[in-house]
């Protein structure tokens, strides 16, 4: 349980890293790259401030104008009113027309732009129209106040008198244009409603003829204005009469109908009932009272009679005369119906008959008429026609004499009083933003574009190795800076992590590699071996670069003879080995470099030296050259017991790097660990902890191991406390 806790803890330390990382990555990007943000910021802010000098000094002068529709002054004739809808395109149908060579034509001309435009630029001749047109157009820029009809006229120019003069002329010349573009509009108008009411009248005179000429044709004299008819004719009301008549004859004929139809239907005793509810009749209701009657005194003698008693006889036979009696009188209730029935629908065939008689006469009447009736129609239309348009001719002659207010100036423009460009505070301003966001924007790209090694998360994520040591910037040789160096602290770290990382504690030779030239591995080998033996340890420098050695010179030692000659059994290994002034340091240079030495460090006689040399010392340090060019380096790393690579910070791409660990690793080298080389400590902000540490185990005079106290036990050489990496994430 107390695992998982500890392992949910250090993933939300983690996480909680990860996201400062990511906010102190991009300011370690902006102090890495502060040279090239100040060098665009300035360039930018500079060419900002001059620009604004030397522009020419713009000055502006506003013109406002109050603009409407077409609306009279006075009420127009008849009471008509002007109703203004919204149209949310006519106010920016302005604006075009104010803009237009119509208008702007006229000012050129009423000023003499033309002139005075090539006269400021010093042209001989006066500029075309078109130009002119478009010279001042640049000059004008136009605004409407929200929720007004008024307009801004502001017109730029380097003469503040010229402006004011250009935005009044505008406001005028646009007013102009509006009242002659109506008088135009009215008069064209006018012209074509008299010419039209000419065409009416015409019209009208002679549709009148045309109807005076059918009215005397068809000798009407009198006709009714409203029907149309001639007055006295009873046609059409006569018809409707009769219809009237017809259609309640035929309603008669159907009701009384379908009553003797259903009478019919019904048996002898149902017919009794229901022929008194439908035609109720005296006698034939006295007779089916006497029969009820007689039915009744036959049932109250019959219990004391026999049927052949006389006076159940006499009964039985005015029973049988009641029912032959009411038979009678019901066929002839039945008659007498359908007698009345055929009446009724005699009757109802003649109505019909008289009505589409009348009806035919009406519309023989009607399709002679319909000639004259249409004319009258026509004659109408054109009367109505012919009148509204002599009213509107008349109403137009009156409006076009009225007075519109259109356009109303309600500020002239006067001269400005100070430039309005270039805004020398905004130009600086914005050219102070624009080079930050430039200068940054370019420092990300470059970053962006540089691969090579940054961070030790670089180093650990594309390496997958440890990094042992971290070693700042303008690192020299120790022995000349001597033990309280601020930078020897940065070596012993490095030696402290290395000897913590070996795997096996007998393992002393070294060597140190790097994937390209100038990495600074010679200087990294010299001074982490001067730590070594400033520890104690018996320490052996060996210049195995052949080709381009360099420690001799860190000495100031002669390079005459070395590790060639041994190796070729010209000089003995005492002959060959120089001691210096450092206590417990010796050094073996490389020697001249002979044709006949090449693929040397390969031999048998070097895997002999190199044991010979680890029974020797303590420990035993192997300069190589750069192992991305020559195969000395590689069997180096795989004949010493240990490989430290050297990776200096922002040089190589990380690809060339990883090349370089892959390349030990494929030799059968034992790659220790990193050595990160040449931190600008001051610039990147993702390395203060150690300038930090090093500033205060120099300052507070800490930087020798011989004042650490040692754990029991611990050998000669060996630390008794880890000194570990810190990294900031």
């Amino acid at each position: 349980m107390d695992a998982e806790k500890t392992t949910f803890g250090a993933q939300t330390a983690g996480q909680a890293s990860d996201s400062q990382l990511h906010f102190l990555d991009y300011w370690r990007i902006i102090r890495v790259r502060k040279a090239v943000i100040l060098t665009v910021f300035m360039l930018v802010v500079l060419t900002a401030t001059l620009v604004t000098m030397f522009l020419p000094e713009v000055y502006q002068s506003t013109a406002r104008i109050e603009v409407s529709k077409d609306v009279p002054d006075v009420e127009p004739l008849m009471g008509h009113s002007y109703v203004q809808n919204f149209d949310p395109y006519w106010m920016e149908t302005q604006f075009q027309l104010i803009k237009s060579s119509a208008v702007l034509n006229r000012v050129i001309t009423k000023l003499g732009l033309q002139e005075r435009f090539a006269r400021q630029d010093k042209m001989d001749t006066p500029y075309r129209m078109d130009i002119a047109f478009l010279k001042l157009s640049r000059m004008l820029r136009l605004n409407q106040y929200r929720n007004t009809s008024i307009i801004e006229i502001n017109v730029f120019s380097h003469d503040p008198q010229e402006a004011a003069d250009i935005a009044n002329e505008i406001a005028n010349a646009y007013k102009e244009y509006r009242l002659e573009d109506r008088e135009e509009s009215a008069k064209k108008g006018l012209k074509v409603l008299e010419e039209q009411l000419a065409i009416r009248e015409r019209e009208f005179t002679n549709a009148q003829a045309e109807v005076d000429k059918l009215r005397k044709d068809l000798e009407l004299n009198l006709i009714d204005p409203f029907s149309g008819h001639p007055i006295g004719s009873m046609e059409s009301e006569t018809i409707r009469r009769l219809d009237a008549l017809a259609v309640e004859a035929q309603g008669e004929y159907n009701k009384l109908n379908e009553l003797l139809n259903y009478l019919k239907k019904l048996s002898r005793p149902e017919l009794k009932k229901a022929v008194l509810q439908a035609n109720p009749d005296p006698a034939l209701s006295d007779l089916l009272n006497k029969l009820a009657e007689t039915e009744q005194k036959r049932a109250l003698n019959e219990a004391d009679y026999a049927k052949d008693h006389p006076v159940m006889v006499a009964l039985d036979k005015l029973l049988e005369t009641l029912e032959r009696q009411v038979n009678d009188r019901l066929e002839g209730i039945i008659m007498g119906l359908e007698a009345k029935v055929a009446s009724l629908k005699a009757n109802a065939e003649v109505l019909k008959q008289t009505v589409e008689a009348a009806k035919e006469r009406e519309r023989v009447a009607a399709e002679k008429m319909r000639p004259y009736l249409l004319a009258r129609e026509n004659l109408e239309h054109k009367r109505q026609l012919w009148n509204a348009l002599t009213l509107k001719a008349a109403s137009a002659a009156i409006d076009k004499q009225i007075g519109v207010t259109t356009v109303k100036v309600v500020d002239k423009a006067e001269p400005g009083i100070k430039p309005v460009r270039p805004r020398t505070t905004l130009n600086i301003a914005l050219g102070v933003v624009l080079g930050l966001a430039l200068g940054i924007g370019l420092a990300f790209f470059i970053e962006y574009l540089d691969t090579s090694v940054k961070t030790i998360d670089d180093v650990e994520r594309a390496l997958q190795a440890p990094v042992l040591g971290v070693i700042p910037q303008n690192v020299g040789n120790l022995l000349d800076e001597g033990p309280e160096s601020p930078h020897a602290e940065a070596y012993r770290v490095l030696r402290t992590n290395f000897l913590f990382s070996r795997k096996k504690q007998d393992g002393n030779t070294i060597t140190i590699v790097s994937g390209g030239a100038g990495e600074g591995k010679s200087t990294t080998l010299f001074n982490l071996a001067v730590t070594f033996a400033q520890n104690g340890s018996r320490v052996l420098m060996v210049d195995s670069d052949l080709r381009r050695p360099s420690l001799h010179k860190m000495l100031r030692v002669s390079n005459a003879i070395g590790l060639t000659d041994y190796l070729l059994k010209q000089n003995t290994l005492a002959e060959v080995i120089q001691t210096t002034p450092h206590p417990n340091l010796d050094f073996l240079p490389s020697g001249k470099l002979a044709s006949s030495a090449l693929g040397i460090l390969s031999s048998q006689a070097m895997r002999e030296l190199i044991d010979e040399l680890k029974r020797r010392y303590d420990y035993v340090f192997f300069d190589s050259p750069p192992i991305m060019g020559v195969s000395d380096a590689s069997v180096l790393a795989r004949a010493v017991d240990y490989a430290l690579q050297v990776v200096q910070y922002r040089r190589y791409p990380q690809p060339m790097t990883l090349r370089a660990k892959q390349m030990i690793e494929k030799v059968g080298g034992n790659l220790a660990g990193i050595v990160l080389n040449n931190i600008n400590m001051s610039q990147d902000s993702y390395y203060y902890y150690y300038s930090g540490y090093f500033e205060e185990s120099h300052y507070g005079k800490s930087g020798s191991d011989s004042t650490k106290p040692k754990a029991a036990g611990s050998k000669k050489g060996e630390p008794a406390v880890e000194v570990e990496i810190k990294q900031k994430y």
